[in-house]
């Protein structure tokens, strides 16, 4: 099982999408919002979650007993977004990438999974290839929209895939990955996009009173699971054939 620390975790979204791929255990959370700590809590009771990524370092999380494999989150988009005041990767909530990347140097996962709006191609890609290069690691990217697995709406999100800079014969090899024939990848998903499960896990019955403007945002704002999925499926797919030499 690979170890997750998931950051900016919202409500779990991707480490939802990422376990049920049965290949994949989240270890640790990070999430500074009240309410969606307290559904975090509820379905991964147990599991640490801290609060403030600006305060959580390696050394906090070895102290705590705490290995981690794989890092993945969403950064705030609210300065890179078109809908926002379009401020870059530098504005006041998007720089907080810059405490991703930090934990990234730390730790040095094995792979890094990170999501933005779809501006961020215009609005600090650059910034975040090229701190992911001063790490170490190379990168790919696709874009990916909800609608793509079924869902009513478009929703278009960058996903980057990041792993440590390895020589050509290691597993990052690109048939390994389905960015570069992701629309025959997701016909060929074994697993139904069943979307009614996945907003009754996150929010609980349309009761219509409780948390209602909470849940509204933690679901605007978190991934849809099914693009984790995916991702995780590729990442467990590429690692067999180093497995089974082995």
């Amino acid at each position: 099982m690979l170890k997750v620390l998931d950051l900016f975790s919202g409500v779990g979204g991707f480490s939802l999408g990422l376990e049920r791929t049965g290949g994949f255990k989240t270890v640790a959370f990070c999430e500074i919002e009240p309410y969606c700590r307290s559904v975090l809590a509820k379905h991964w009771p147990g599991i640490p979650c801290y609060g403030d990524i600006r305060t959580l370092t390696a050394n906090q999380l070895r102290s705590d007993g705490i290995a981690v494999d794989v890092i993945c989150g969403g950064f705030p988009c609210q300065d890179i977004s078109s809908a926002g005041k379009r401020a870059g990767i530098n504005g006041s909530r998007s720089q907080l990438w810059s405490e991703f990347a930090r934990l990234i140097g730390e730790l040095r996962p094995s792979f890094v999974i990170v999501e933005n709006v779809a501006a961020l191609l215009r609005r600090g890609m650059d910034r975040v290839l090229a701190d992911l290069a001063h790490l170490g690691y190379d990168a790919e990217w696709e874009c990916l929209q909800a609608s793509d697995f079924g869902a009513p709406h478009r929703r278009k999100r960058i996903i980057i895939v990041a792993y440590p800079q390895r020589d050509q014969k290691s597993w990052a090899e690109p048939r390994h990955w389905p960015f570069r024939r992701m629309g025959g990848f997701i016909q060929s998903i074994p697993w139904d996009s069943d979307w009614q499960s996945a907003l009754t896990f996150f929010r609980g019955m349309d009761d219509g009173i409780p948390h209602i403007v909470d849940r509204t945002d933690a679901m605007r704002n978190s991934i849809i699971p099914q693009i984790p999925e995916l991702i995780g499926h590729a990442i467990l797919n590429a690692r067999k054939p180093s497995q089974e030499t082995t």
